[in-house]
């Protein structure tokens, strides 16, 4: 299993959440709440409202989101739902557990306060306007930004 960390539109309560939960993409698990230790900018760019987390490490606030456990296929999935290596790139990010519920029990909880390093899907590549965009701490498609996101399926 690896871990995954997702501050976006894959999070609970989030408009994409359901493919994490549909087995025919492989398996997804909730590990934890979490927080990059490292500031990045999260902003919400594009003509569809998209949560982009810029990989500029040092810039911006420190990201709240949440842990996955993936399988390899959930992994393969999730790189092609979100166009890596093109739109975004997974790299590896140290974030620290805020709240950890392990759901196959105590050994899968990750323990409040402890670092982890887990993969993130970052922005690739950007127009140099979108690192003057307010940055986020943390993403909500209803959020009080008024930026409504565009479902794939409405685009």
């Amino acid at each position: 299993m690896t871990l995954i960390f997702l501050y976006g539109t894959l999070k609970r309560g989030q408009p994409n959440h359901p493919v994490l939960l549909d087995g025919a993409h492989g398996s997804a698990a909730f590990r934890a709440r979490a927080r990059t230790l490292q500031p990045y900018p999260l902003v919400i760019a594009g003509e569809h409202n998209i949560p982009r987390m810029l990989n500029l490490p040092g810039a911006g606030r420190c990201v709240e989101g949440e842990i996955y456990a993936v399988d390899d296929a959930m992994l393969r999935f999730l790189d092609d739902f979100e166009g890596c290596p093109n739109m975004y790139q997974r790299t590896l990010v140290a974030v620290q557990v805020l709240e950890g519920t392990g759901e196959d029990g105590p050994k899968d909880t990750l323990a409040p306060h402890t670092t982890v390093q887990c993969f993130v899907y970052s922005t690739a590549g950007h127009p140099p306007e979108w690192v003057h965009l307010p940055h986020h701490d943390s993403y909500d498609s209803e959020g009080e930004h008024g930026l409504r996101y565009t479902r794939r399926e409405d685009r």
